[in-house]
């Protein structure tokens, strides 16, 4: 593809700049062949056009994608050219904070101009070991990879760090060789390494210097060769130096200071050494106050003088030395003020007795007057005569300047001599790494001879440094066998030749310094002559003829003649050095005396070393004649000289380059300066490796990582099984030029911008792809949320019309209560109105009625006078008109009648002539009939009522008038008495009125007495008031101060509260540090004792070899029994013998196991602190508790008891003295009548006896046991018979049962208590005599109950065994399911992986198979054992019988029949849970039972903690026969045996794993038997019996205590070494969930593939590796604790080593990574659910990578962003949370980089959090361990000693 078809529309290129030297814009349209005019937009949104060069037609370079920037390797940008370059750069060290860049094989370092913790033993610590490409760029891993190539390729290493003032050339030099001294350590006890870093401080302060560009210039340089022995520790090293800047010394210009130690000297003037030295301020010297600068911030000169003089000391040079060097340093200060008088124009002189001058001749112990002379004259020699010529005040001067920088050189070289001596190398050295730091190119305004020769020694060195990288190019070519084609690079060999070839400038300058009258225009006027116009390189300035220009690699420098000749010489008079060589001053001479050895002034001759693969450099021996001459050789010739030494030093030898940039001008932090950065770049040949890479192939891929990135552009058909050609046949199809790449045996080379070309394709086919993602997500999610809004919008209809019809209801409902309560409000005013208006009318119709019935009245009464006259007128008058009337009428009726009656007549005629008529007539008469009927009826009823009624009135009648009469009569009764009473009413009346009277008196009075109570209660009320204000108030103010006081309390509680939390943690903290402080103590103790025992054996090897037939006792034995030592029953003469024997050389050892005891005793004080309160306590209670219950449970006691303790006494005495006799007559009838050969303890008749005489004893005892039990039951029938009620005193009964030691012996005299106390019936005494029927009555009883017993053990026998049943069965179930459950999880794992899980279960079944049978085994012996008691029992008998008949046999006839052997049959032992061996079988229990035991045997086949448990009961087979030297014995040699066979396999877990169990198990045997309370509370009654009775041995569980603690260190260790090389690889690199994390474009640095290949880890093999050890401890039986502790221990190394990786791998720190490592996590969680182990505290330990994992996936835009951060970060350092920041890289271009503002904000929020300010976890951390107390279970007297031990000469007991 042509490079022309990638400038398309939205291409981003990158166009010159003034200010920003280049920028970056985008295309706008497309570019096309012949385009004059580029349309481009710039970043800030401004349009512009870019004309094309119209002769070369160069297009703008394009811009890297933006997944390329960033890259920790330069050359693995796509487009390789500055201002990619530039950019990378400046985003690393800007946004990221990163100050490291890989260029190729150079690093890049910038000075951040702040302090930065990436420097720090943990960062040493994660870089060492690994590949310089796997790690983040850093000067440790450029320092690693010389160190490693020196180990392995066997060839010296050099690393070059150059670069301009400033830069950090000397830190960075400083940090390698911190790095090689703490990696590799020193080879002896002589801290070579600190002496190393110690020279820095001193060639800092004689060498360095402030300048304008930095406060700790280095102005000279330095090689500093470290050397190491076969082993590649240090050894030695030797320093080289070049080019000290002398002129410093007289000369300083502004804001630029002298040397440090000047500054120092005159800081420290007050302390009383330096007073003779009579300095001052630093403004008082002329040598130090030209700069006018003599401070540097943040910098303390009396400080940095005592570190000078420290680092002095440590070097070995005296302090007699050092004084002497100060006080020529403050001599050279003195000097400097030394002022002259012109006498005339050619001569001077200096005032008479001129302090300064005086005081230089008494520091120097020169004579003043003839110093005073020649500071103003000097020497002329001629062949003849010899003359002293004065010299002028200007010549004057600077023969004193000359004088001073003179000293101040040769002080300089006899210190770097005095140092090399100090850190020369002891022994032969085998190997070097060489450090130089140099100057790098330098161009200022005025550049002189010092910049002319910086900038010679840097041509050298590019020049090899171009030849080194063309090489590896061409190495790299060849390797992968890709045709190889002549790259043409830049070569500076006649940049080279022009300076140091003959007829050269440094030729011509030699040859201008010889010339008599040689100036610097003579000089000037010889280059041009010789060069101008003759090389291209040379150049003359227009302006000046005093000047030249030398084209250098990196630029034009135009050097300015003037002084040149003078700074060449160096010239000093002679006549001067001659009065300081006569000086009294010892150490002024030897400055001198060396002069002709040195090989420059200003270098150091090498120490004479022979390296390993190159030639020694050595300087000529100079000829006896040429001594003058090589004192006169010139500056240049000398730095010549010097650089050509150094050239074939590092020639011969491995270069490494670092290349250090200066940001800025102004030491701002983290500021970058383009144009600064980019002179820098051009200068130090980083672009020119850029350039050489970018000519051939600089983009290399494996195939398999070409495959993994690029697996998208392939199809399925594309895809071939083998990788290498699936890969050509894709990059055919893509890519059409085939020049454009190569392909290698093992990668893919690809030209500059193909990677570039291959994302472009690769990101617009995952744009496509995306856009099709998204296209179907989107519409999917619109859809959603459309079916979401409809839903939502049918829901919210439905409530607003709910709302509306309730609003609606509620509307009606208040309208019509508004209506109701108008109606009633309305009827209510209404009413109101009308009844006033009613009330009012009534009112006023009462008035008017009344005025009108009263007129009405008035009117009737004369209306009634006048009716009454007009009733008698009218009455008079109407009865006339009536009569008159009257009369008329009857007239008229009469006609009327007569005239109607007529008519009716006629027509009653006519009607009763009709028959229908009397039809009529009829029915009328019936209705009338029927209704006079019914009057009748109702009238009847009426008259009935009507009489009841009658009646009825009747009564009431005649009752009212008898009332009434009653009445009448009362009442004449009472108008009797009312006459009685009317004399009385006077009388009344009259005591009335006195009455009256004294009423107005007494109402007066009242009427007084009640204003004053008046008053007065108007008063109380006041009062009142007050009161309850005031009381109102107290109340108020009382509630406050209740709430006050609440407040407080509550306050005060929560503060107590949260500061009794706060201590208890601050006490567990402390607890926890002085735990981890005291096993730290440990280990070291632990590495003191090994490296002692190392030296021991080495002193031993030394010796000389012992004669033959001598055997040397091993004297360990001795010096461990004085190590260890324990509270026993010696006495200090006993012990003193012991202590007679120990060898002087095992003194210092028991002083140290004092010592290690009296720590010991330390923490175990603190341990126990805090529980021994808590312990009195329950032991208290539980003492009242028992005592209790003794009292409750105590039946009555009789005086039984006490009788059957004297009969039991009186037995066993009988018994003891006739088993005593026996014995004694047997022995000596053995001795009398047997020869010696016959009684001897191995004869067949001594075994016979003896087992006689065994069998018989064991037979007394049954008979002893019978005739006790029979005694106590006669003992009881005599108590049963007689009862007795007096109790004995409890005293004295506790001492008898204290007595009793056999708890059957108690338990049978409780038996018979029992018996005794039982109540008698009422009706005992209707008993015969004898008492045969009671006794027949409880012998009933007791089969009852022994039936019932037998019955009840039957039942719980059955239910045991079902039981039994029902665990088999379920034990079958899991058996079943986990087959299941194993055949699933095989069929997931690979092939080899099933092979292995199959080996494994197979072995795992077996094992099970192996303990059942052991099992049934063991079952089949104690069947057997009891069958052959049984037969004992018979034979018994038998012999019984044959006793019997036997006694009438004669005693003389047994004596003389032969003696024949006999096989009596042993009584089965009761075993007592104790081993007996003799005391010289102890080295052999030892060897056995330690030094030669193999764990694997021994847990898969026996008990776990078997040796623990026998060492125990050996221990205490010891205690129960009271010999404290064979308990210290043995347990001295447990321990050492324990040491030496950890020393030996200390590497293998399976061992350390079993010691470590067997360890804890011997330590809590010693706790549980040992007869403490606090340990007993679990122990059954049997092994409570089983404790130790004679000896404490406390200090010795403290001693077993520390070993098991060294133990466990060692473990970790183990478990660190194992799991260290699986946890990168399985937990970062490997993905193991495919195809998530995507592969970037690597460099030169290759890192190590992710891709799982054979050989690397992955998850499931670190998984594999944690199942294997659980399940060995587990089978080695260590503590469940213990476990959780180790798997605590082993997740937080998993966690750590992960967190420091991603920490220091910017290619780990993205979204996919963080998605693999929290699955990764989920894995290792889910093993911790599997196994039981979540409570251990395992997974607390992974929180910081899991919080690192998370804040690699959660988003990092807002503010909301960063608040949610800070709060889920908690376990993550602020350090490590912007490092994560910094660090994030997109993968894929979809992802956004984190935003600078963002981390700031991060780093705001999180400004107050108090955390550690360490970057890196702490990996070899080691948790403080505990052992909780564990009793067994497992009774002691049951463990059988298997016969594979081979301990046979260990007999049970």
């Amino acid at each position: 593809m042509a490079a022309s078809e990638l400038y398309t529309k939205y291409a981003r290129v990158w166009i010159p700049d003034p200010e920003e030297v280049w920028k970056s814009a985008e295309l706008l349209k497309d570019y096309k062949p012949g385009d004059k005019v580029l349309q481009l937009r710039l970043e800030e949104g401004k349009d512009l056009e870019y004309s094309l060069d119209p002769k070369t037609k160069e297009l703008p370079p394009l811009r890297n994608p933006d997944i390329l920037v960033g890259e920790n390797d330069l050359t693995a940008l796509s487009y390789l050219h500055e201002p990619a370059v530039l950019h990378n750069l400046k985003v690393r060290f800007i946004d990221s904070k990163l100050i490291y860049t890989y260029c190729g094989i150079v690093l890049v370092a910038i000075n951040p101009y702040e302090q930065l913790p990436i420097y720090g033993e943990d960062i040493i610590n994660a870089y060492s070991g690994q590949n310089m490409g796997d790690m983040d760029p850093h000067i440790f891993a450029v320092a690693e990879e010389a160190y490693k190539q020196m180990a392995r390729d066997e060839r010296n290493q050099s690393i070059i760090v150059s670069g301009e003032s400033g830069a950090g050339k000397t830190v960075s030099a400083k940090y390698a060789m911190r790095y090689f001294a703490t990696v590799s350590g020193s080879a002896s006890e002589a801290n070579v390494e600190e002496k190393v870093l110690a020279s820095n401080p001193i060639m800092e302060s004689i060498g360095n210097a402030k300048t304008t560009r930095n406060d700790n210039s280095s102005r000279f340089g330095k090689y500093i060769e470290i050397g190491f022995d076969k082993r590649y520790r240090i050894i030695g090293a030797n320093m080289r130096t070049y080019l000290l800047e002398k002129s410093r010394v007289v000369f300083q210009a502004e804001e630029e200071r002298n040397y440090h130690i000047f500054y120092q000297l005159c800081a420290s003037a007050v302390l009383p050494e330096f007073k003779t030295l009579r300095l001052g301020n630093a403004n008082y010297f002329h040598y130090t106050k030209q700069g006018g600068s003599p401070v540097i911030d943040g910098v303390d000169d009396a400080k940095e003088m005592v570190n000078t003089r420290q680092a002095c000391t440590l070097l070995g040079i005296s302090d007699s030395y050092q004084m002497g060097i100060f006080r020529i340093l403050a001599g050279i200060l003195h000097l400097g003020n030394v002022e002259f008088a012109s006498r005339d124009s050619d001569s001077c002189t200096v005032p008479p007795k001129h302090e300064p001058l005086t005081i230089f001749c008494d520091l120097m112990g020169v004579e003043y007057e003839e110093m005073a002379h020649w500071l103003c004259h000097r020497k002329l020699a001629t062949a003849t005569e010899t003359y002293i010529k004065p010299i002028s005040k200007l010549h004057a001067i600077n023969a004193r300047d000359a004088l001073a920088k003179h000293i101040y050189a040769n002080l300089f070289n006899w210190i770097v001599d005095h140092v090399n001596k100090a850190l020369h190398a002891a022994v032969k050295q085998h190997s070097f790494i060489g450090v130089l730091d140099i100057y790098g190119f330098e161009t200022f305004e005025i550049n002189s001879f010092e910049q002319f020769c910086i900038n010679y020694a840097n041509e050298k060195l590019q020049q090899q440094f171009n030849m080194h990288v063309f090489k590896l190019e061409q190495e790299e070519y060849m390797k992968e066998q890709i045709p190889w084609t002549l790259i043409d690079f830049y070569d500076n060999q006649p940049c080279i030749n022009l300076i140091e070839a003959k007829m050269g400038v440094l030729d011509l300058l030699d040859e201008e310094c010889k010339m008599p009258k040689g100036s610097d225009d003579s000089w000037a006027q010889k280059l041009y002559n010789t060069h101008l116009n003759k090389c291209a390189l040379f150049e003359k300035p227009r302006m000046s003829n005093k000047a030249f220009i030398i084209k250098h690699f990196a630029d034009k420098v135009e050097y300015q003649c003037e002084g040149f000749l003078e700074k060449n010489k160096d010239t000093v008079y002679e006549e001067q050095i001659r009065v300081l060589k006569s000086s009294k001053f010892k150490l002024l001479p030897e400055l001198f005396q060396d002069e002709e050895k040195v090989l420059s002034p200003t270098s150091a001759a090498p120490s004479g070393r022979v390296p390993l693969t190159r030639m020694p450099v050595k300087p000529a021996k100079a000829r006896p004649g040429q001594a003058s001459k090589e004192h006169k050789k010139t500056v240049g010739h000398q730095f010549r000289n010097s650089l050509h030494l150094l050239m074939e030093t590092l020639n011969a030898t491995t270069p490494h380059y670092v290349r250090c940039i200066k940001p800025n001008d102004f030491k701002f932090p983290f500021t970058f300066d383009e144009k600064r950065a980019v002179q820098q770049l051009r200068a130090c040949g980083v672009l020119e490796t850029i350039r050489i890479s970018a000519a051939g192939f600089p983009s290399r891929w494996t195939y398999q990582e070409f495959f993994s990135r690029y697996r998208v552009l392939m199809k399925q058909r594309d895809v071939l099984g083998d990788r290498k050609q699936t890969c050509k046949n894709v990059l055919e199809k893509l890519i059409q030029d085939k020049d454009k790449y190569q392909f290698g045996k093992t990668k893919i080379f690809f030209r500059a911008g193909q990677v570039a070309y291959l994302e472009k394709i690769r990101a617009d086919k995952l744009r496509a792809a995306c856009i099709r993602i998204q296209k179907t997500i989107r519409g999917w999610l619109m859809r959603k949320k459309y079916m979401r809004m409809r839903k939502a919008a049918i829901t919210i209809q439905r409530h607003v019309r709910g709302y509306q019809a309730r609003c609606y209801a509620k509307f009606l409902r208040r309208t019509r209560a508004a209506i109701t309560i108008q109606k009633f409000q309305r009827m209510y005013v209404v009413r109101k109105r009308y009844r006033c208006m009613r009330d009012a009318t009534i009112a006023l119709q009462a008035l008017l009625r009344g005025y009108m019935v009263r007129n009405k009245y008035q009117m009737m009464l004369r209306e009634h006078k006048s009716v009454v006259i007009q009733k008698h007128v009218r009455g008079w008058l109407a009865r006339r008109r009536y009569g008159r009337t009257l009369r008329a009428i009857v007239y008229l009726q009469c006609c009327y009648r007569r005239m109607m009656a007529k008519r009716e007549l006629k027509k009653l005629k006519i009607e009763a002539r009709s028959v229908e008529r009397y039809k009529k007539l009829h029915i009328g008469l019936e209705n009338k009939i029927m209704q006079l009927q019914r009057k009748i009826d109702e009238q009847n009823k009426e008259y009935k009522s009507l009489l009841e009624k009658m009646t009825a009135l009747e009564v009431t009648y005649t009752t009212e008038t008898e009332k009434l009469r009653g009445d009448v009569e009362r009442l004449r009764l009472s108008e009797e008495e009312a006459r009685s009473a009317t004399s009385r009413v006077l009388s009344l009346q009259e005591e009335i009125a006195k009455l009256r009277t004294e009423l107005h008196h007494t109402q007066a009075e009242k009427k007084s007495i009640e204003e004053r109570a008046d008053k007065y209660k108007h008063e109380t009320e006041q009062l009142v008031s007050e009161l309850k204000e005031q009381n109102s108030l107290l109340k108020t103010e009382k509630e406050e101060l209740n709430r006050r006081i609440h407040d407080q309390a509550k306050e005060i509680t929560e503060s107590m509260e949260k500061k009794l939390v706060e201590e208890t943690k601050q006490l567990e903290l402390d607890l926890n540090d002085e735990r981890l402080r005291y096993q730290n103590l440990l280990n070291e103790f632990s590495r003191l004792e090994e490296r002692y025992d190392d030296l021991k054996d080495e002193m031993n090897l030394m010796v000389s070899i012992p004669k033959p037939g001598h055997k040397r006792t091993d004297s360990t034995h001795s010096s461990n029994e004085s190590e260890y030592t324990f509270s026993s029953e010696i006495t200090e003469a006993e012990d003193l013998p012991l202590r007679m024997e120990q060898e002087p050389s095992e003194k210092k050892a028991a002083l140290d196991m004092s010592l290690f005891l009296k720590l010991q005793k330390r923490v175990s004080e603190l341990e126990q602190e805090k529980q021994s309160l808590q312990d009195e306590l329950d032991r208290k209670e539980e003492q009242a508790l028992r005592a209790k219950a003794k009292e409750e449970e105590r039946p009555p006691i009789r005086g039984a008891e006490l009788e059957y303790e004297s009969l039991k006494r009186q037995e066993l005495e009988s018994e003891n003295k006739k088993l005593k006799n026996e014995l004694n007559e047997l022995q000596k009838a053995l001795t009398e009548t047997r020869a010696p050969e016959v009684t001897a303890p191995g004869a067949p008749a001594y075994r016979v006896l003896l087992d006689q005489l065994t069998s018989v004893s064991e037979e007394l005892e049954v008979r002893k046991e019978e005739v006790l039990i029979l005694r106590s039951q006669l003992v009881s029938q005599k108590e049963a018979i007689q009862p007795k009620h007096t109790m004995t005193d409890a005293t004295i009964l506790l001492e008898d049962v204290q007595k009793m030691k056999d708890k059957g012996e108690i338990a049978q005299a409780y038996i018979g208590l029992k018996e005794t106390n039982r109540q008698s019936p009422q009706d005992y005494h209707m008993l015969n005599e004898d008492g045969e029927l009671w006794l027949a009555y409880e012998g009933l009883k007791q089969a009852n109950r022994l039936l019932e017993s037998q019955l009840q053990s039957q039942r719980k026998s059955h239910e045991n065994e079902l039981e039994s049943l029902r665990g088999e069965i379920q034990s079958l179930k899991e058996e079943n399911n986990r087959q299941q459950q194993l055949l699933a999880q095989n069929l997931q794992l690979p092939p080899e992986a099933r092979i292995e899980a199959s080996l494994q279960h197979e072995i795992t079944r077996l094992t099970n198979e192996n303990l059942d049978l052991m099992e049934q085994l063991e079952k089949q012996d104690k069947t057997v054992r009891k069958l052959k008691k049984q037969l004992k029992v018979f034979a018994k008998k038998i012999g019984e019988l044959e006793v019997g008949q036997m006694e009438n046999i004669s005693p003389g006839q047994i004596i003389d029949e032969p003696i024949r052997p006999v096989n009596i049959p042993r009584k089965e032992k009761d075993f007592q849970g104790m081993l007996e061996y003799k005391k010289e079988d102890e080295q052999k229990l030892v060897k056995n039972l330690i030094l030669e035991l193999k764990p694997r045997g021994v847990a898969v086949n026996l008990i776990p903690g078997l040796p623990a448990y026998i060492l125990f009961m050996c221990v205490r087979h010891a205690d129960y026969l009271n010999d404290d030297q064979k308990v210290r014995s043995l347990l001295t040699s447990t321990i050492n045996g324990i040491k030496k066979v950890l020393k030996k396999r200390g590497d293998d877990f399976e061992t350390v794993s079993f010691w470590l169990s067997n360890t804890c198990r011997f330590l809590h045997c010693l706790k549980q038997y040992s007869g403490e309370e606090g340990f007993m509370k679990h122990n059954t009654p049997r092994q409570n019996e089983h404790c130790l009775t004679n000896f404490d041995l406390a200090e010795y569980r403290q001693v077993l205590s520390d070993l098991a603690i060294q133990i466990y260190q060692q473990l970790v260790r183990v478990l660190e070494n194992i799991l260290q090389p699986m946890i990168v690889s399985g937990m970062l690199e490997h993905e193991t969930i495919q195809g998530v994390s995507g592969v970037k474009p690597t460099g030169l640095r290759k890192r190590t593939s992710s891709i799982a290949d054979e050989g690397t880890y992955t998850l499931d093999s670190i998984i594999r590796q944690l199942n294997s050890f659980h399940s060995v401890m587990c089978q080695h039986g260590m503590d469940p604790e213990l476990i959780k502790q180790v798997v605590k221990q082993m997740f937080y190394i998993i966690g750590a080593v992960t967190l420091n990786n991603l920490l220091l791998r910017k290619d780990m720190c993205s979204w996919s990574k963080g998605m693999q490592i929290r699955y990764n996590v989920s894995q290792l969680e889910e093993w911790l659910r599997d196994k039981n182990l979540m409570n251990s505290g395992a997974k607390e330990t992974l929180e910081p990578l899991i919080q690192a994992a998370q804040l690699l996936q959660v988003k990092k835009k807002t503010d909301e962003d960063a608040e949610a951060i800070c709060s889920m970060c908690n376990a993550l350092t602020t350090a490590q949370i912007v490092k994560v920041l910094n660090l994030y890289t997109p993968v894929n271009e979809f992802e956004e980089r984190v935003l600078v503002s963002f981390i700031r904000t991060i780093q705001v929020r999180l400004r107050d959090r108090k955390d550690s300010p360490q970057l890196l976890m702490d990996a070899k951390h080691i948790f403080p361990v505990t052992f909780p107390f564990n009793p067994s279970s497992l009774a002691l007297e049951t463990i059988q000693i298997p016969a594979s031990l081979g301990l046979g000469f260990i007999s049970r007991v």
